[in-house]
């Protein structure tokens, strides 16, 4: 077996194929990386946690160019898993293991193929989200389904937490369906492409708070960019960013801060939002009664 992906999110799927006695013959992830105000090289968090475990490592630029491909082929795979790699694999690799190339996706499919499944799942305000193993194959997260497996949504998971949860589902529904799989008792089953729908790659500015929007689904961003890219806004000339908070009732001028029961919440299109934990840009993160007894300007201010 070949494993492939890159994040800390993805190290549990790998460890869960390790525990259940699956041989690794190498670990692919994309390569180091500068990171952090000191610009210093990164291991990424699945390159890392392999090594540690002795395994052997592969961090190629791309897979798509001519050096690539031997250096799979050469590992001889059965099977090719990939939980959040981050490079697009050739046909000539999907098709290379006797038992194919298995992907591991953080939503039901077809709902939500794409760059940010889990985010746009929390931003929608679905109850329901789910992992799917699928066989991978040239489209996007088109391949036919494996298996599949559903969960709600926690009322207060963010896009961390619940990303972290499906891989973990994830690692286990790989344990319980290779097997069989590789017996050939399961038939992958074409995914209803009148079902399909797609997320998109999420960028920073994604992360600006528009306080016309309702309480409610400004509460859900917050939930949903944590970590990337957040949710901000600004104050003062500064960037103010909403770690944590949560829709109530009342009303307000969108943007406008009030007092509320010893804390703060800002005016929204509908409903009022409660403040829990903010950062200031240049400072750390706070919650709002800390921050509110260092900057008495706070309440009554209009946000962005």
């Amino acid at each position: 077996m070949l494993f492939m992906g890159t994040p800390d999110f993805a190290a549990p799927a790998l460890a869960a194929l390790l525990e259940a006695g699956h041989e690794v013959a190498a670990v692919f992830t994309k390569p180091d990386r500068r990171r952090g105000r000191g610009r210093r090289q990164a291991l990424p968090s699945v390159a890392a946690y392999a090594r540690e475990l002795g395994l052997v490592v592969r961090q190629p630029e791309s897979l798509q160019d001519d050096d690539a491909l031997p250096l799979v082929a050469g590992l001889e795979p059965e099977v090719i898993v990939v939980a959040a790699y981050g490079l697009l694999l050739p046909a000539a690799a999907l098709d290379l293991p006797k038992f194919g190339t298995l992907n591991v996706h953080p939503s039901l499919l077809p709902a939500y193929r794409g760059a940010a499944p889990v985010s746009q799942a929390i931003l929608d305000g679905v109850e329901t989200t789910g992992v799917t193993v699928m066989a991978l194959d040239e489209g996007l997260d088109s391949g036919p389904i494996v298996a599949q497996e559903a969960t709600g949504i926690g009322a207060d998971e963010d896009a961390a937490m619940l990303t972290r949860r499906l891989f973990e589902m994830g690692g286990r529904l790989l344990v319980e369906t290779l097997p069989r799989w590789e017996r050939g008792e399961i038939e992958a089953a074409p995914q209803d492409e009148s079902l399909a729908t797609f997320t998109r790659r999420l960028t920073r500015e994604d992360g600006r708070i528009d306080w016309s929007r309702p309480a409610a689904y400004i509460a859900r961003k917050v939930r949903a960019h944590t970590p990337w890219p957040g949710s901000f806004t600004h104050w003062g000339g500064r960037t103010l960013k909403v770690i944590a908070a949560r829709a109530r009732d009342g009303d307000g001028e969108p943007g406008r801060v009030l007092a509320v029961g010893g804390g703060a919440a800002v005016g929204t299109g509908g409903g009022l939002l409660a403040l829990e934990r903010v950062q200031l840009e240049g400072g750390r993160q706070m919650e709002i009664g800390e921050f509110l007894r260092g900057h008495g300007g706070f309440i009554g201010a209009r946000l962005g």
